[in-house]
């Protein structure tokens, strides 16, 4: 799966976070095909991960000496930030086994110490994580409608819950508050435009 990450994808810094070097395609569709199963999220650096990655990095106290649990990965662009931030520790969890090999690739070209994990963890209660981001993850109605309760189940625990979001539909106008808003430029066809307006959340109960 490495050599798949490699072959299919160029080193390349997003336009946001140029401290982070991430192995990135082109464009989505052409690698679905590749792929030939879910959309390869772990390819692309999304609107959401960005703007948290960019806000953890301006504000390293968010993660600091913390266990941090990076939800649904991806590239693992923001638990490379945490990690650069000097979280104690960062797991980078995912469902998608290419993922898990983009963020060990990823996190080898920025000397930093990602723990990868393939596993869906939405119905467990995050470990002993005591932070917990999640860049761009509701990005349907089926995602939002598992991710939001286990947030929840976090937050309430009074453990620091973060979120990136570029107004997605299906995520909720209540119970966040806005830290920080960021312009993001999005290359290729992720978004409809190509400079994507992009919040950083804090959740309420954390």
């Amino acid at each position: 799966m490495r050599d798949f990450v490699l072959a299919n994808t160029e080193a390349r810094r997003p336009p946001l976070v140029p401290e982070i070097t991430l192995r990135l395609a082109d464009e989505p569709f052409e690698l679905w095909e590749r792929t030939g199963e879910a959309l390869p999220y772990w390819a692309f650096a999304w609107a959401g991960g960005q703007a948290l990655a960019r806000h953890v990095l301006d504000h390293p106290d968010l993660v600091a000496g913390r266990r941090v649990l990076d939800l649904a990965s991806g590239s693992g662009l923001v638990a490379i930030a945490a990690a650069l931030a000097s979280a104690a520790s960062v797991t980078a969890a995912d469902t998608d086994p290419l993922a898990v090999a983009a963020i060990t690739v990823n996190a080898q070209v920025n000397g930093v110490c990602v723990t990868p994990r393939c596993a869906d963890l939405l119905d467990t209660s995050a470990g002993d994580a005591d932070a917990v981001l999640a860049g761009d993850v509701c990005y349907d109605r089926t995602m939002a409608e598992r991710v939001l309760p286990f947030l929840a189940r976090v937050a309430g625990r009074g453990i620091p819950v973060l979120l990136g979001d570029p107004g997605r539909a299906h995520f909720p106008k209540t119970g966040f508050t806005a830290l920080a808003s960021y312009p993001v430029l999005v290359t290729g066809t992720l978004e409809a435009h190509d400079t994507t307006p992009t919040t950083v959340w804090l959740h309420d109960r954390g």
